[in-house]
């Protein structure tokens, strides 16, 4: 029953990840003319489909590859592997669309990181930098020690929930900032919710729910990897069960 409710919260997942980043093209395009690569207003466009795409939705899917039933037997290698370059790409998407952003503002003359968002995002993409680091180095590399990693596995998962969190307010606030820059004269007030108003809360929001979903995910117990221990104990258990069963078949 866990298993089908699982197949069934990734089938709402991967909808909703998807109307997140279709959402966020359409707001780019349909209010803001689309995108470029040359530095102008349309290169800034790509900045939150990016963040989007790599910090929210790919992030998000690498996160939640120890989650299939499938990981759960058989040599976990591939499957970290998969993990690191899924975050990977995720981080790849990060990083050219802050580029998108510096390039911009650099080109336009803006100062760079002024404002709450661009601190949490900085902050996010720091943190990321270090987590991906960590696991690749302690957890895909053969060197560590077991009790190494034991040590610092609650600390590679409390901080993979907390950098998607960090990128879910990051988003937000950027939804936020963007509207307030381009809804502000006077027949078109953020305040008035205008019809881009409308469409880009609903995105904000879309992001929301997809992020609390995988966070749901990432901390239901029933949907955790079991450990080499809970394996073997579960095995024992049911050759226990058997062996009863047997000796009552015998007994009958």
């Amino acid at each position: 029953m866990a298993v089908g409710w699982f197949y069934l919260s990734v089938l709402v997942l991967c909808s909703l990840g998807l109307m997140s980043v279709l959402s966020t093209i359409y707001w780019m395009r349909y209010w803001h003319d689309g995108f470029a690569w040359d530095g102008s207003l349309l290169m800034f466009n790509w900045h939150p489909v990016l963040m989007v795409t790599g910090m929210v939705v790919f992030y998000s899917a690498a996160s939640l590859v120890y989650r299939l039933p499938q990981s759960w037997v058989g040599p976990k290698l591939p499957w970290k592997i998969g993990h690191a370059a899924t975050h990977l790409l995720a981080f790849i998407l990060t990083v050219l669309g802050l580029h998108a952003v510096f390039d911009f503002h650099n080109h336009k003359k803006i100062p760079n990181l002024y404002s709450l968002h661009s601190w949490l995002g900085i902050t996010t993409i720091f943190l990321f930098a270090c987590q991906w680091f960590l696991g690749f180095a302690v957890f895909l590399l053969p060197w560590a020690s077991v009790w190494l990693r034991s040590l610092l596995k609650p600390i590679h998962v409390f901080f993979g929930a907390s950098i998607l969190s960090l990128a879910i307010a990051s988003v937000i606030s950027g939804i936020n900032e963007k509207l307030f820059f381009s809804l502000k004269n006077g027949t078109n007030l953020y305040s008035n919710l205008p019809s881009e108003a409308v469409f880009a809360n609903f995105s904000g929001m879309l992001v929301v729910v997809f992020g609390l979903l995988v966070l749901y995910i990432l901390l239901a117990s029933s949907w955790k990897r079991p450990e080499l221990g809970m394996q073997a104990e579960r095995q024992v258990w049911g050759l226990g069960l058997l062996f009863q069963v047997g000796v009552g078949l015998g007994l009958g």
